[in-house]
């Protein structure tokens, strides 16, 4: 999906009607400020009917008026920074953009968006220049008129400055607030001029679960990890539908982590039924990422042993047949990735991780000290991990791919997640635990690569050879990752040799 955003840095300040603009040419860098342009916008927000959007800070317009008329949706970004994503208006076509659509469907899912305020905004904009001529940031001082539709009509008005940047640093935003308070401005009571149309209609931001205390139980580890993981998987869903770098892979992440946790971490949670299913479907999700993710990895590598070979032994196609094979893959299985995040199921376990958060059903077990319940649950991961790789080390090295090493990556990655949720209770050997068991995922996600790898080019060589081609450079690649699987067998040995024994009883 081509949609680049827009960086907007900005503060909002409240003020009288009758408040006089302050000298601008103070703000240090200032070498000039242009003529006050005057502009007329009428903007229609869009929303669900329980305010989905604006409970997250989101808002959603259409614009006429201006130099940016459309469509704006403003995402949060970060303290004093939203990212701003545009598109036309098509025709006379009112509905919202597709594009936008998809943005926000992780928190609207299957609902409606419709009109919830109108605003008639008189700004009047003061453009500040550097020294040399380039603009460092707008002062728009608007004079708001705005009808809330929802859930009741009303009105309101009031004027605001906004103080945004353009290619100023934020040192001027700092000099801009001292500036304006000392003219008789305040910062804004609210963060968007949507929440200030909608008043108290608008929910309560969306801040999750409470932090976790030292000393604090089991239970509140487990759901603050939980929290954590369902934020990065809903902040990660518009980055998949924009195809930006590594997104598939962070989304499939949270989704692991997530299933891993409910996995060790069971018997903390009442319903082991509604546990199983939702551990099901966070399988399903991340199997349908992981096509995409497999075909990204292989490129990645294959493109890299490929740059590094000499031109004289590519014998053929080679460079095209792989971009052919992984790059179209790669889209198909992305396609179905966007069809599984517009699709129904998709949203079911959206509500059910929702659910769980705002009400979890916890076992007595659950309220006991996260310090003494955790860690014999980590244990418990541990003596399968230790069973595991007593299996692949028995197995001689080098003579194979024995499904004990696969396996033991996956033990040793849900060791290292429950251990990573379980680094609040403040102890060391769980930190060491955690980053013992990471390396071991990581070197054997390394065979695990060599593995599927060879797999595509035992089958790209025997295709070449069938067409009457010439299969001689896949099989030199097939060695070359033969090569490095065996490198990666002998590290895990080796690495396995300083793993952290099990976590003593408190």
């Amino acid at each position: 999906m081509a949609l680049d955003p827009a960086v907007e840095i900005e503060r909002k300040f409240d003020v009288e009607n009758d408040t006089p603009l302050p000298s601008l040419m103070d703000l240090p860098g200032v070498g000039s400020v242009d003529q006050p342009a005057e502009h007329h916008l009428e903007a229609e927000y869009y929303d669900t009917e329980d305010l989905r959007l604006a409970s997250h800070r989101i808002t959603l317009r259409r614009r006429t008026g201006g130099e940016d008329a459309g469509w704006h949706l403003k995402l949060p970004a970060g303290p004093e920074e939203r990212h701003e994503y545009r598109k036309p208006v098509r025709g006379s076509s009112k509905g919202v953009p597709k594009a936008l659509l998809g943005l926000v469907r992780v928190h609207i899912r299957g609902a409606a968006l419709v009109p919830v305020a109108r605003l008639s905004t008189r700004r009047i904009v003061h453009r500040l220049r550097g020294t040399g001529g380039e603009v460092l940031a707008d002062l728009m001082d608007d004079h708001v008129q705005a009808e809330a539709l929802h859930p009741a009509s009303s009105g309101r008005q009031w004027r605001e400055w906004e103080l945004e940047l353009v290619d100023g640093s934020r040192d001027l935003l700092d000099a801009g607030e001292s500036v304006i308070a000392a003219a008789g401005g305040t910062p804004a009571a609210h963060g968007s001029k949507l929440a200030r149309a909608l008043g108290g209609a608008v929910p309560a931001a969306v801040d999750g679960v409470a932090a976790v205390t030292p000393g604090g139980t089991a239970g509140a580890v487990l759901l603050a990890y939980l929290d954590e993981q369902v934020r990065a998987l809903k902040q990660q869903d518009p980055q998949v539908r924009l195809d930006a770098q590594d997104a598939i892979h962070r989304m499939r992440v949270a989704l692991r982590r997530t299933r891993s946790v409910l996995a060790t971490y069971r018997s903390l949670l009442d319903d082991a039924d509604a546990v199983r299913l939702l551990r099901g479907e966070l399988k399903w999700l991340a199997g349908v990422l992981g096509t995409a993710r497999d075909a990204q990895v292989m490129h990645a590598r294959l493109r890299e042993m490929l740059a590094g070979e000499p031109a004289d032994l590519l014998l053929g196609p080679v460079e095209r047949t792989v971009e052919v094979e992984l790059g179209g893959g790669y889209r198909k299985a992305h396609a179905k990735v966007l069809r599984a995040l517009d699709g129904q199921r998709y949203f079911r376990l959206l509500d059910a991780l929702d659910s769980l958060l705002a009400a979890p059903a916890l076992a007595p077990r659950a309220a006991g000290p996260a310090d003494r319940v955790l860690p014999a649950l980590i244990n418990r991961d541990l003596k399968r991990l230790w069973a595991v790789v007593h299996e692949a080390r028995n197995h001689p090295a080098g003579l194979g791919d024995h499904p004990a090493l696969h396996e033991a990556r996956k033990v040793a990655k849900r060791v290292r997640y429950a251990a990573e949720a379980a680094t609040p209770i403040g102890r060391k050997k769980v930190v060491r635990i955690a980053e013992a068991a990471q390396g071991l995922q990581k070197i054997l996600g390394e065979h695990q690569d060599s593995v599927v790898t060879r797999d595509l080019l035992r089958r790209l060589g025997a295709s070449a050879t069938q067409q009457g081609g010439n299969g001689f450079s896949y099989g030199r690649l097939h060695a070359l990752e033969q090569v490095a699987a065996l490198d990666a067998e002998a590290r895990f040995r080796a690495e396995w040799e300083y793993f952290p024994t099990p976590l003593k009883k408190k």
